[in-house]
């Protein structure tokens, strides 16, 4: 690996203020040997702000002000420029130079690419017809907001995480305008999640808990369709979306398309500037790029292959990063980034699942499942030779980090066998029992 030069601290500039910037800018500030001149540019007009929160405000359950970070005045408390709804149009790499959209030139000594993702548009016709859109920034939960109260049919594309998130929140929005005032309330919204593979979330649902998740979204009104491939968005004739049709000539109408299935890598502004790209912008263990001076960080990087969409491994990358960019001549090297195990916990809301590891067994696997219909209930575990490989929580998920820990660790879980699906703590006494002095002395006799 050639070394990386020393970073000079003179002028760090950061492009993007999403999470994954405003994280480095947070991890940054902390340090004693921070780079001294700092400037964030972020294209959209207003500070950082949570995107995990916009369903929460989307269905009305918080004010706007909760998903700030961090007002405009924090970036001047903390010595750093904030430059608001300016877009990069160019990296002149030779001149270390960028230059905006409206013309405006910014010279930079060191530069980070934070430029985050966007929704993964299906390449079918009627994708660009109005009231089609996506669930990725504030733009995108006002249209949706404007839309629950104009009531009709919503169809969501996309049965993962966020789609899932984007239907509730459409669901509680047209709730309460339903709830509201006569004269502002708009008409009831019906909502149908479109779902290409055979269950939902099954990057990391098992059938059963796949099962239990579809029959609680159902019950509570959602429409749930499965195996539905998209093949076409219809144009009212005016240039609206009027309907959704799907590969098996089924046609659903529809007065809002949500599209949730996934994202892309906002990697272009790199690949024009000549830096290594594939699927995302390609980085080493220090989060540089094929340029020395330029780095980059989150959705829009690829490490060894990996892309990223979850906080976990993102806020790991933001503390290497942090560390090469303050670290001094005299320092040592910074430990690079390395990818580890990532448990997922998630909430939809209210409903809590936790998995990590295969999803499904394979012949060598152990399964042990417990199933509780009456309280919604489950876990299941895969074992080899008494270690856990992988595991799938829905409803009571206490027991999930501890599962995760046993995993890492590789422990041989032999001891606690008749304990380990009902928690932790039972568990945790019997691996204590067993592994006792007294206990080791009685297994010898």
């Amino acid at each position: 690996m050639t070394p990386h030069p020393t970073p000079t601290a003179e002028h760090l500039v950061i492009i993007g203020n999403g999470m994954a910037g405003h994280r480095l800018l947070e991890a940054l500030i902390k340090r004693p040997d921070r780079p001294r001149r700092i400037t964030m540019i972020g294209e959209e007009a207003t500070p950082a702000y949570n995107r995990i929160l916009l369903s929460p405000w989307l269905a009305g359950e918080m004010d706007r002000e909760a998903l700030t970070l961090h007002d405009a005045d924090w970036y001047a408390d903390q010595g750093i420029e904030l430059l608001l709804g300016e877009r990069i149009a160019e990296i002149d790499r030779r001149q270390r130079r960028l230059v905006t959209a409206a013309g405006r030139q910014i010279c930079y000594d060191r530069l980070v690419l934070a430029t985050g993702s966007r929704p993964a548009m299906p390449t079918v016709e009627g994708i660009d017809l109005d009231g089609v859109h996506g669930f990725r920034d504030l733009k995108d939960v006002a249209a949706l907001t404007r839309a629950a109260r104009r009531g009709g049919q919503a169809v969501v594309i996309g049965g993962g995480l966020l789609g899932l998130e984007a239907a509730e929140g459409l669901r509680k929005q047209a709730k309460l305008e339903e709830a509201g005032d006569s004269d502002t309330t708009g008409r009831d919204m019906t909502i149908s999640v479109l779902q290409r593979s055979d269950r939902l979330m099954n990057r990391q649902l098992d059938a059963t808990a796949a099962g239990l998740l579809e029959a609680e979204l159902t019950e509570r009104g959602l429409a749930i369709l499965t195996g539905a491939r998209l093949a076409a968005l219809e144009d009212d004739a005016r240039g609206r979306v009027c309907a959704v049709h799907l590969e098996d000539g089924r046609r659903l109408a529809a007065d809002c398309v949500v599209i949730a299935a996934g994202i892309t890598p906002n990697a272009e502004l790199g690949e024009a500037a000549g830096l290594e790209v594939k699927r995302a912008i390609v980085v080493d263990e220090f989060l540089t790029t094929s340029d020395p001076r330029i780095h980059a960080l989150g959705e829009c990087c690829q490490f060894n292959g990996t892309t990223y969409g979850l906080v976990e491994p993102i806020w790991r990358q933001v503390e290497v990063l942090a560390d090469h960019l303050s670290r001094t001549a005299k320092a040592q090297a910074a430990s690079g980034y390395v990818e580890r195990p990532t448990a997922t916990k998630l909430k939809i809301s209210g409903i809590a699942l936790y998995a990590f590891g295969p999803i499904e067994p394979d012949d060598d696997h152990e399964v042990l499942t417990y199933h509780d219909p009456q309280h919604g209930d489950y876990r299941r575990l895969l074992l080899r030779d008494n270690r856990i490989e992988g595991a799938v929580l829905y409803g009571d998920t206490a027991a999930g980090p501890w599962y995760f820990e046993q995993s890492l660790n590789g422990q041989d879980l032999c001891g606690c066998r008749q304990a380990l699906l009902f928690g932790a703590s039972d568990a945790n006494r019997l691996l204590d029992s067993a592994s006792s002095p007294t206990a080791t002395q009685e297994a010898a006799a």
